[in-house]
C-alpha cells in the first residue's frame, strides 16, 4: 500500500538528475495566494464597497522594472463579489502601505491624511529653519527657556524631598490623632452644656418639669367638688349615735364637742336609711274592747318605744329571713 501523503519519494538506484529537462517559466509568472483586502475600497464598476480584512483568492506577480532600495514590488489582482470586476493594486514600500491602480476607488481616511499633513508640515518646518537663520536662532532661545523651566522644577522637587526627608510621619499622625480626640472631646462638653441649658438640668442633677395643663385642670375640678363631713368627731360615734344623730354621752367622760349640734350631725337617719331597715312593730289583737282613753295611752307608749331605739339597736334590728319566720 502506498503512502497517502507522500512525504517520500522512491528514487530508483539508477536515478540520475542530469536526465531531467530544466522547467523554464517566464518571470512575471502569476502565482495564487489568499489575502485580504489592505484598504476600504469601492468598485467603479457596480459601486460595491470592500472593507478592509475581506479575504480574497488573488493572483500574485512581480512588477517588471519597479524597485525601491532593492525591494520588489509586487501587484495583486482580485475580482468584486458583486460583478466580478477586477481589480489591481500594489506594494508601496516607500510609504509602507498600498497603491489601488484600477477597478476600485481608495474610500477616505481621516488618520491616513493627518499622519502626511503632520510629516510633511514637519519637513516644511526644517526646511525654513535650514533657510532662515532668524527662525533658527528663536527656536533655540525658546528650547533653552524651556531647558531652564525644567531645571528649575527639578530643584523644586529635589528641595521638597529634602524637606520631607526630615518629616517624621509617625510623631504627625500621633498628633493629629490627638487633636483630633481633643476636638471630639470639646464638642461633648459643648453638647452636654447645651442641653443642661435647654432641660434646666442643674448642678444638683435637678430637672424643673413644667406643670400640665391637664393635671392643673384635674386638682381644680377636685377642689370644686364638694366634701362629704362627717357629722362625727370619732369614727366610732356612729355606733353610738341615736336616731336624731346625736352621740350618747357615757358617764364619767365628757362630750367632745359643747354646744348646739350642728345641722350635718341630724342627716345621720338618712345616711343609714338604705343600710337599716326598721323592723314593723307587731300589730297585737285586743281581745276585749277597750276604751279609747286607753288606746290612745298605749299608742302614745308604743311611739315612745320607738323614739328611744337608737343607732346600735336599729343596727341590730334587721328583719328575719323566711325561715325564721
Amino acid at each position: 500500500m502506498s503512502e497517502r501523503k507522500v512525504l517520500n519519494k522512491y528514487y530508483p538506484p539508477d536515478f540520475d538528475p542530469r536526465k531531467i529537462p530544466r522547467l523554464r517559466l517566464p518571470k512575471d509568472r502569476q502565482y495564487t495566494v489568499r489575502l485580504m483586502a489592505p484598504c476600504n475600497m469601492r468598485c467603479t464598476t457596480c459601486g460595491e464597497y470592500i472593507y478592509k480584512g475581506k479575504k480574497f483568492n488573488s493572483r500574485k506577480e512581480t512588477v517588471q522594472n519597479e524597485e525601491y532600495l532593492g525591494i520588489k514590488i509586487f501587484r495583486f489582482y482580485i475580482k468584486c463579489p458583486r460583478c466580478l470586476a477586477e481589480i489591481t493594486f500594489k506594494t508601496d514600500p516607500e510609504q509602507a502601505d498600498y497603491i489601488v491602480e484600477h477597478g476600485a476607488t481608495r474610500n477616505f481616511q481621516a488618520l491616513k491624511l493627518a499622519e502626511e499633513q503632520a510629516e510633511r508640515e514637519a519637513k516644511e518646518e526644517e526646511e525654513e529653519e535650514k533657510n532662515n537663520p532668524m527662525k533658527l536662532l528663536e527656536k533655540r532661545t525658546q528650547m533653552s527657556k524651556q531647558e531652564m523651566d525644567l531645571i528649575e522644577a527639578l530643584e523644586d522637587l529635589k528641595d521638597l524631598n529634602r524637606r520631607q526627608a526630615n518629616v517624621n510621619f509617625d510623631a504627625m499622625l500621633q498628633k493629629y490623632e490627638e487633636d483630633k480626640e481633643t476636638m471630639l472631646q470639646r464638642q461633648e462638653e459643648e453638647d452636654e452644656a447645651f442641653i443642661r441649658s435647654v432641660f434646666g438640668k442643674g448642678e444638683e442633677g435637678i430637672v424643673k418639669r413644667i406643670k400640665d395643663e391637664d393635671d392643673d385642670a384635674s386638682d381644680e375640678e377636685e377642689l370644686k367638688k364638694p366634701r362629704l363631713v362627717t357629722p362625727f368627731d370619732k369614727p366610732t360615734d356612729i355606733l353610738t349615735a341615736n336616731s336624731l344623730g346625736t352621740v350618747k354621752e357615757e358617764p364619767g367622760i365628757p362630750s367632745s364637742s359643747s354646744g348646739p349640734v350642728p345641722k350635718q350631725r341630724q342627716s345621720t337617719k338618712s345616711l343609714l336609711s338604705g343600710l337599716v331597715r326598721v323592723k314593723p312593730a307587731a300589730t297585737v289583737k285586743p281581745a276585749e274592747k277597750s276604751s279609747p282613753a286607753t288606746s290612745s295611752g298605749a299608742h302614745e307608749s308604743v311611739q315612745n318605744k320607738v323614739e328611744s331605739t337608737n343607732g346600735l339597736s336599729l343596727l341590730c334590728s334587721y328583719s328575719g329571713s323566711d325561715d325564721s319566720e
